[in-house]
């Protein structure tokens, strides 16, 4: 039994509570967050008890924690729990800032204890299928890969001005999964962006209309397209082309009801956020966790992926600021 305790009490820390709780190999023991009385509600919700973090760092009967608490404080708590002797899973991203989280993989691997990063898309069953048909040779060799990633409408400025920006906090899932699908870092990424969507993101001094390009050492291209605003709901989907064929991933839909009338053809929308559409991939998620850690098998998404991800999101930063296609790494 995995003995968990959880660091941030708020929507996505809510998720994660459920689970652990529901899972037969966990148990959540306690629950911290800066606001105890949502730390003591979510507590009550499972039986456990609400502490602050470093009772949680302390208590040497607590095997593993999830870190579901604002980004500024991910590398000193996956650093903590590390140093304490705990497993971790943590919330994207690792820091803000790519030499931090460098530095936090550094700690973390120098305390030898499993740290993986909470890149949920990747547990989706949707897309780990396309990644076991492309394993199994089914479109030969990957060559092109467009991934489309539209929010059913922008966060306030308040979040916009904190998040650090599009490429971090939005993108950066997508550069994980350009990752996990083409097994490799791109040698290049260039970015373009614009403030189109709502002027209050522009005056922030952010975007929220991207397309980044991803160019490979070998020529293989990916692209990212990015939008704060898709009225019809949340719009996540996945082409890859290979040599042999293409592989794709579609939205998940309200309902699978299609209307066909002499005055047309209608169907539902997507899901309309990613707590809808993700919620299954939170759960297989925790369980792989739990499954990885008391197995001893390899995490699936280490704190190095996280740092490659972050690697990514940051040379479009500096894409978009300058106009130019940043070097990510060369081959040689």
């Amino acid at each position: 039994m995995l003995r968990t305790g959880l660091l941030g009490a708020g929507r996505i820390g809510r998720i994660h509570a459920a689970n652990i709780a529901a899972h037969p190999g966990s148990q959540l023991v306690a629950v911290a967050d800066v606001d105890a009385a949502a730390a003591q509600a979510l507590a009550n919700a499972h039986r456990a008890e609400a502490c602050d973090a470093a009772q949680i760092l302390e208590d040497p009967q607590i095997d593993a924690v999830l870190i579901a608490t604002s980004t500024d404080t991910h590398a000193p708590l996956i650093e903590a729990a590390t140093r304490a002797g705990k497993a971790v899973l943590c919330e994207k991203p690792v820091d803000l800032s790519l030499e931090r989280a460098r530095a936090c993989l550094a700690v973390a691997e120098a305390n030898g204890r499993p740290v993986m990063i909470g890149f949920n898309r990747r547990f989706d069953r949707n897309f780990a299928a396309l990644r076991a048909a492309l394993d199994a040779g089914e479109i030969g060799q990957a060559e092109m890969l467009s991934i489309t990633s539209f929010d059913p409408a922008p966060p306030p400025a308040s979040y916009v001005k904190v998040s650090g920006g599009l490429f971090r906090d939005m993108t950066i899932h997508d550069f994980d999964m350009a990752n996990f699908l083409m097994q490799d870092l791109p040698q290049t990424v260039r970015a373009v962006g614009s403030a189109i969507v709502d002027p209050a993101i522009g005056e922030a001094g952010d975007i929220d209309t991207a397309i980044v390009t991803l160019t490979y050492a070998d020529g293989r291209l990916a692209v990212i397209k990015n939008s704060r605003r898709a009225a019809y709901g949340y719009d996540q989907r996945v082409e890859l082309l290979g040599s042999e064929g293409m592989l794709s991933v579609g939205n998940l839909l309200e309902d699978t009801l299609v209307r066909a009338t002499a005055k047309g053809v209608r169907g539902a929308k997507p899901t309309y956020f990613f707590l809808e559409r993700y919620m299954a991939a939170y759960a297989e998620e925790w369980g792989t966790f739990v499954e990885t850690v008391t197995s001893g098998a390899p995490i699936p998404v280490t704190l190095a992926d996280g740092v490659a991800a972050l690697e990514l999101a940051e040379a479009a930063t500096q894409s978009l600021k300058s106009g130019e296609a940043v070097t990510v790494r060369t081959k040689g």
